[in-house]
């Protein structure tokens, strides 16, 4: 018994550290904001990838490229927040 919980914590280190060494997602190195924009959060799919910036907008990228494809502006509000200004 003691040998088996041996061996599965060995496995579960060796695929912790296997985890940690990933890179994680590579982002296009030509892939840049205008001026002004600040990235809040990033998401990608295949073959694009979504920036949502600061002032309420989302732009979508080309992966490849880095070329911008579509621009979304969210309107304060739009999803039920509670903030008042």
């Amino acid at each position: 018994m003691t040998g088996i919980m041996v061996v599965g914590l060995v496995t579960l280190v060796v695929l912790l550290v296997m985890r940690f060494r990933d890179d994680g997602p590579i982002l296009p190195e030509n892939l840049t904001l205008e001026d002004g924009a600040v990235a809040q959060a990033v998401t990608m799919g295949d073959g694009w990838v979504a920036i949502v910036t600061t002032d309420n907008r989302i732009l979508i990228h080309d992966r490849i490229t880095g070329a911008q494809r579509q621009e979304i502006t969210l309107s304060p509000g739009a999803f039920g927040s509670t903030v008042e200004e």
